[in-house]
């Protein structure tokens, strides 16, 4: 949607209106509540850009006679360049003639000067707001433009002396009267420029108003304040003529210009660096669209990865970690890339999720990995924090010290967020993965080369109790191959740990399971080294990015139920191999093992995992406790609502903001 004017909302947002009529005194708020009342939006159509030109021809040559004028010289008009506006334009004069006699003759002073640009909006009132400051400066450099051609002409010219007489040309322009208002005339012609200039971005400004406020915030606020920069031209224009007529009349009393000049400065200035800063966001948009446009169409991936990395002025040229040395960015043409993008924050242990893949990428030629560091500014500790980190990569890193060009692309299309992401492209630079960080984390080389259609096949595949604990521990990888019953366990009350530990000792110890050739393994998480534990707990969390987005089935329920235990005092696998038997909440499996001589009888009839699950099962339903998941601000695109594993219904959504850095895993220079 096009960006448009908000005065209504503008309007409402304001208090009680002042009742002084003085402008310096009053708000920008106060100006646009009484400036509003003068709008309609039923707007008049005519040529504009066309009658801006023609102001824009006009003025510019005469305040360069102004200046020839003021200093002595013999102005320079053959190195003016005029605009040509459209041949079949008609200027709007008996509109030009009405402002033009509203601004002629007035008393210098602020509320008069209010009152008159009062006047000169409502006769305006049908035009936008563009039009309306355009037509008053119309006005205003058609009186102005005639004074000075005529101050240029009457030497040589009888008719131009004429009508220079009766326009009091000469009373300004004399030697004399030059030498006594050579201050005042240059600073009115100096602020003739500004408004000029005022007026030009103002009409600049509203041509932008097509592009999307969503693509161009910065174009919102700016637009929102157009009325009262019109205001504030107008009325600088008005007290311009109110000095021009004191200068040519020598009546009446002195027009302060001062803090026109002051506002009006402030105003452009101001609007220089809204339209700079629009440029920029609307160059940013574009360049987004193409970016887009580059992965949904099949290209070379050099060319992809060229666009989207470096801006234009950029050096492109990678790092090679194998060998330290650069080199060209070729060695990316028609191979399969994984982009490895992360912020300099990133640990040794996330560094190495990635090595295995390089270790075994390294001697087949149609793979490779780019590190892309974001990082949003440089400084001198960030260049020792990249080379630092840079040293422990092997595969290529990109040396720019800039910001990534696409990095809006990569925070908004592929979920950027701080924490380290793997994209897989293809030779033509499809996305064949938008981060396969965690589908690396979790099942290694298994999920080789890391497509989508890998993540499905493994999901397919494998449980997730091998790749999260068997595969780092040697003792549970012997068990999961034997097929044993494992109980695993853990929490965050020690008290709990040592209570499982006590029941569940003497259950698996039991006769009964003896007899019938039930042997179970018990292993605690809590009892291995903190490596061990965030290992496991962050292996859970990048299970749960994985299956996040499948239809949602036992295991991706296991794996949601386990993230919602991390900070419980207590919960529990049964799992028989890889297989996942039962998965609960510390209280209610201490509860069935400690309960196991009430369901040990039925135990030869059903089973034990069915045995188990059903006793097990009735104590959740007579128990009712709330679920909660704490997911880190990981990248990669999270569902929007996600049911909750014991009751099925949609879980609330919160933010929380945590500190959590009790160990020292960052990468130091």
């Amino acid at each position: 949607m096009a960006a448009k004017h908000s005065l209504k909302s503008l309007f409402h947002r304001t208090g009680e209106t002042s009742h002084e009529n003085n402008p310096l005194s009053m708000s920008d708020e106060q100006i646009l509540e009484q400036i509003y009342t003068t709008h309609v939006h039923s707007h008049t159509k005519f040529d504009v850009d066309s009658l801006f030109i023609l102001v824009e021809n006009t003025l510019r040559r005469s305040t360069l006679i102004v200046d020839s004028v003021v200093q002595g010289s013999k102005a320079t008009l053959e190195q003016v360049e005029d605009k040509i506006p459209q041949a079949n334009f008609n200027s709007p004069l008996c509109t030009l003639r009405q402002i033009s006699s509203e601004m002629s003759c007035k008393p210098a002073g602020e509320e008069i000067a209010h009152k008159t640009t009062m006047t000169i909006l409502v006769k305006l009132s049908n035009y936008e707001w563009d039009a309306k400051a355009v037509l008053t400066l119309a006005a205003f450099a058609m009186e102005y433009g005639e004074f000075w051609l005529l101050a240029q002409h009457q030497p040589t010219d009888p008719i131009a002396k004429s009508v220079a007489f009766l326009k009091r040309v000469p009373v300004l322009t004399r030697p004399a009267a030059v030498q006594k208002h050579r201050q005042a005339i240059t600073e009115l012609n100096n602020l003739v420029k500004t408004t000029l200039q005022v007026i030009e971005l103002i009409f600049e400004l509203e041509k932008l108003t097509s592009f999307d406020t969503k693509d161009v915030p910065a174009l919102l606020p700016a637009i929102e304040q157009i009325p009262v920069d019109v205001y504030w031209a107008i009325i600088t224009i008005v007290a311009i003529v109110t000095q021009i007529d004191y200068l040519t009349t020598e009546t009446g009393n002195k027009q302060d210009l001062s803090h026109y000049g002051q506002k009006i400065n402030i105003i452009l200035s101001k609007l220089r660096k809204q339209i700079m800063l629009c440029r920029q966001q609307i160059e940013d948009a574009e360049y987004h669209h193409r970016l887009r446009k580059f992965f949904q169409t099949p290209t070379e991936i050099m060319e992809v990865f060229k666009f989207l990395v470096f801006s234009k002025d950029a050096p492109q040229l990678l790092y090679d970690g194998a060998t330290k040395t650069p080199v060209e960015m070729s060695v990316l043409k028609k191979k399969n890339v994984y982009l490895f993008i992360s912020t300099l924050d990133i640990t040794e242990e996330e560094i190495s999720v990635v090595r295995p893949v390089y270790e075994y990428i390294k001697s087949n030629d149609q793979y490779k990995i780019v590190w892309i560091p974001i990082v949003e500014e440089w400084t001198d500790k960030q260049h020792k924090r990249f080379e630092a980190l840079k040293s422990k990569m092997p595969w290529y890193s990109v040396q720019h010290f800039g910001t990534i060009a696409g990095y809006r692309y990569i925070k908004e299309e592929w979920h950027f967020k701080k924490q380290p992401m793997v994209v897989v492209l293809n030779p033509q630079g499809k996305v064949q993965h938008a981060n396969a960080f965690h589908l690396i984390h979790v099942y290694g080389m298994k999920a080789f080369p890391f497509t989508i259609s890998d993540q499905e096949r493994i999901d397919r595949e494998i449980h997730w109790i091998g790749p999260v604990v068997g595969d780092t521990h040697p003792s549970i990888s012997t068990w999961i191959k034997e097929q044993k019953y494992i109980l695993i366990y853990g929490g965050k009350d020690k008290e709990w740990v040592q209570q499982f530990t006590k029941y569940a000792t003497a259950f698996v110890n039991d006769v009964a399971l003896k007899e019938a050739n039930i042997q179970i393994e018990l292993f605690c998480v809590e009892k291995e080294d903190r490596s061990f534990l965030r290992r496991f707990w962050s292996g859970i969390e990048s299970l749960f990015v994985t299956k996040a987005h499948n239809t949602v089935d036992a295991v991706t329920q296991e794996v949601q139920k386990m993230l919602s235990y991390k900070n419980e005092s207590g919960w529990v696998v049964l799992c028989k191999g890889s297989s996942v038997v039962e998965c609960g909440h510390g209280s209610t499996i201490l509860k069935t093992v400690a309960e196991f001589e009430k369901w040990k009888e039925v135990l030869l009839k059903k089973g034990f995992e069915t045995s188990f699950k059903e006793h097990h099962e009735t104590i959740v339903r007579s128990t009712h406790r709330c679920t909660h998941l704490e997911v880190a601000n990981i990248a990669g695109k999270l569902p929007e609502f996600i049911k909750c594993p014991e009751c099925g219904r949609t879980m609330e959504i919160f933010i929380c903001y945590k500190c959590c850095h009790t160990d020292n895993t960052a990468v130091t220079p």
